[in-house]
């Protein structure tokens, strides 16, 4: 049992670096032949974008109703359930619908990132392994399926456990440990030994003086926050609110689909940034290129609309961006300081008001620019994020959104 044990966590990492990889590959790819068109004719996501949306709606309801939004909710309600859960919410059909309509989302300008979808299918692959090699299927495998994603996503190991412990599993259990380190570990190194020791938004030496931290911290902390909760609040109210319009709108997704996708095309016609996963914008913002102010509230916006849609795709990267938007905000309220040592911390504390992980969120910044000398200044940020977030939207966002799925039910998100 040990053994074979062993070689499922083995075979499923390794496999989880590869298809992590070849869909940031993919990913990449269907976003720059959206841009190539945009530079062809800067009126056609006013015709594909909206027509997209309803397109992949239809398709996602169509063929794999759990594949919609980002996939950590469904892996949340999987653990819950292993056995249930590998017939559908991290089924071979939802993993596979979930790579190919998140990348074909891509190609038409929608505001998603693949670092949610790579959680969902990760945690299927690390399933099969198990259930190939005949091992029981428990919490931990999911769940270190899913760590595994996000380190080989973003490249950042210790990001993948601090998910693990955060976010996927409610009580994190000391038998998991191995499951969730080795699988980490090694889908990591896959990663790292074809990819090269990238850092995901590129190195960023810049720090911030003990008396700029205790003024930034909590300014950042408060306004990321309390944004980053809005979105979260937002985001759970589409799915429940009585308002008669939006609830009739509700009532005919693929109609809601179309609305969201004309509301993201002619943002982002009007714009020109708010496109995809916002990767560009969040590496020129942190690197000193200025944006206009509008940007962290646009794409706000654009993200809102992609997810409400339905449309498989995570919010990871797209929230990471809107919060480098809010990072460039605040540069102008502190212009005596380091500039991107001030737009991480706007990015760190979004993210925390969102998903409600600041271990996570701080960890994941911190791997991703290489900035260890923030670690303490974007740590008391997050604290103070994850505290006003809690004003704005007292439910956890992935979590209250695992409840919809709970039993593989499939109720709509």
């Amino acid at each position: 049992m040990i053994w074979r044990r062993r070689i499922a966590i083995l075979g499923g990492a390794i496999l989880i670096g590869l298809i992590a990889l070849l869909f940031a590959s993919l990913a990449d790819a269907a976003a720059n032949l959206f841009h190539a068109m945009v530079q062809a004719a800067w009126w056609i996501p006013l015709l594909i974008t909206p027509a997209g949306f309803a397109g992949f709606a239809w398709a996602t309801s169509r063929f794999a109703p759990l594949a919609r939004g980002s996939g950590i909710p469904q892996v949340i309600a999987a653990a819950r359930d292993p056995e249930r859960g590998m017939r559908g919410l991290v089924s071979a059909r939802t993993a596979i619908v979930k790579f190919f309509l998140t990348i074909g989302t891509l190609v038409f300008g929608a505001s998603v990132g693949r670092e949610g979808p790579t959680v969902q299918i990760a945690a299927s692959i690390m399933g099969y392994a198990h259930r190939l090699m005949g091992i029981p299927l428990r919490a931990s495998v999911f769940i270190a399926g899913g760590a595994a994603g996000v380190a080989a996503a973003f490249n950042t190991p210790l990001a993948g456990v601090a998910f693990a412990i955060e976010e996927l599993a409610a009580a994190y259990e000391q038998r998991m440990t191995l499951l969730v380190m080795a699988a980490v570990l090694i889908a990591g190194m896959v990663s790292l030994g074809i990819a090269g020791d990238y850092v995901y938004f590129g190195v960023m030496r810049q720090t911030l003086h003990i008396s700029q931290a205790l003024i930034a911290a909590p300014v950042a902390g408060v306004f990321g926050g309390v944004m980053g909760g809005l979105f979260a609040r937002l985001m759970l109210g589409a799915g429940t609110t009585l308002w008669r319009p939006f609830a009739a709108l509700r009532a005919r997704p693929i109609l809601l689909a179309t609305a969201c996708g004309v509301l993201v095309a002619v943002i982002g016609v009007v714009s020109g940034l708010t496109w995809g996963t916002g990767y560009e914008t969040a590496n020129a913002v942190i690197a000193g290129d200025d944006v206009p102010l509008w940007f962290g509230a646009a794409k706000f916006v654009t993200t809102l609309a992609t997810a409400v849609s339905g449309l498989p795709g995570g919010i990871f990267a797209p929230s990471l961006s809107v919060g480098a938007g809010i990072g460039d905000m605040l540069r102008s309220v502190f212009p005596g300081y380091p500039p991107g040592a001030i737009v991480l911390l706007g990015m760190v504390a979004y993210f925390t008001g969102v998903v409600r992980a600041p271990l996570t969120a701080v960890i994941i910044i911190s791997e991703t620019t290489a900035s260890r000398g923030l670690m303490m200044p974007l740590l008391a940020t997050a604290l103070v994020a994850d505290f006003a977030a809690q004003l704005v939207c007292k439910d956890r966002l992935y979590h209250k959104l695992a409840e919809r799925f709970v039993g593989g039910s499939g109720a709509k998100a």
